[in-house]
This record gives C-alpha cells, sequence and structure tokens, in this order.
C-alpha cells in the first residue's frame, strides 16, 4: 500500500461521510459537505500526480482511481437527486455515460488498446465537480447572486458529459 493508493482508499471512504453529512439536517451542513467533497476531488488529483512521480502507479491503483471516481460522482448524484436538487434523467445521463465509456474501455483493454482520459474527458469531470458543488451550495450563494448557477452549470455538465461520451465512442470505432 502505498501514499498514492491510500489517498485513492481516503477518497472512496469520503463518500459515505458526503453522503451522511448531505442527508442530515444540521446548521451549515451544505458548507460541509461541499468541503469533503472539495477533498474527495482533490485527492483524485493529487494520487495521480503522486503515482506518476513518485513511480508508484500500480494495478490496484489503475483499477481503483476510476472506480473511486465513479463512485463519488455516482453518490453526489443520487443523494442530489433524492434530496430533489436535480433531475433524475441528468443522473441517468450522467451515469450512463460513465458506464457505457467503462464498458468501452474495458473491451478494448482486453484486447491491448488503452483509451486514456482525453481533454474533453477531463473538462466533463471539472464541468460536473463545479456542478455538484454549485448545487450543494446554492442557498449559501443565492442571495448574494440571485442566478441559477447551479442549474445551469450541471445543465452545461451534461452537454459536456454527452459529447466526451460521443469523443469516446467515436475513439472506440477507430480502433475496430
Amino acid at each position: 500500500m502505498n501514499v498514492p493508493n491510500s489517498l485513492t482508499l481516503l477518497r472512496i471512504i469520503l463518500i459515505p461521510v458526503f453522503v451522511i453529512i448531505l442527508m442530515v439536517r444540521m446548521p451549515y451542513g451544505d458548507y460541509f459537505a461541499a468541503a469533503v467533497f472539495i477533498v474527495a476531488t482533490l485527492t483524485d488529483s493529487l494520487d495521480g500526480y503522486l503515482a506518476r512521480k513518485w513511480k508508484q502507479v500500480t494495478k490496484l491503483g489503475i483499477v481503483l482511481d476510476p472506480i473511486a471516481d465513479k463512485l463519488l460522482i455516482t453518490a453526489a448524484l443520487i443523494i442530489l437527486v433524492q434530496l430533489g436538487r436535480i433531475h433524475g434523467w441528468i443522473a441517468i445521463v450522467i451515469l450512463g455515460r460513465e458506464f457505457a465509456v467503462s464498458g468501452l474501455r474495458i473491451v478494448k483493454a482486453e484486447e491491448g488498446v488503452i483509451i486514456p482520459a482525453s481533454k474533453l474527458g477531463k473538462i466533463k469531470t471539472v464541468s460536473q465537480v463545479i456542478a455538484v458543488l454549485l448545487i450543494i451550495l446554492e442557498k449559501a450563494y443565492q442571495p448574494y447572486i440571485p442566478l441559477p448557477l447551479g442549474p445551469w452549470a450541471m445543465y452545461f455538465a451534461v452537454i459536456i458529459t454527452i459529447l466526451s461520451g460521443v469523443e469516446y465512442f467515436y475513439r472506440f470505432q477507430l480502433h475496430k
């Protein structure tokens, strides 16, 4: 067990903490949930960076890191649907893309082809994280910014998610 893999495991451990904090109605709960979500997403960048820098890329990390990412976004979307903060179709579109692209990557990996994350895929991830944070913190900024930033950010994330999925399917076809 190395530091990058430990950070990935920390991200997985933070998921139920994030969900519980968001579910429990308490003063500043949204702020605490957002803070946990931010820490979890930062571990995603940090674990990959450290694994490459310290030459500690492991099979466990290669498998566990994308699973941890999907679990975090999945948990966030499902809990936001349950709380009535986003529509269910948004979660379905985003999660459908995640499962479809993961399936494509698995199939191609079995054929010896690695399909790395694209720039659009990274933009997709960032847009989803920002959208989730804006939805969580909507009540906090609404008195100061009376615009529906969270929903618009989420719609943008859905569009980028779809475009990213199309890009992966296109790349998949090129590698047939």
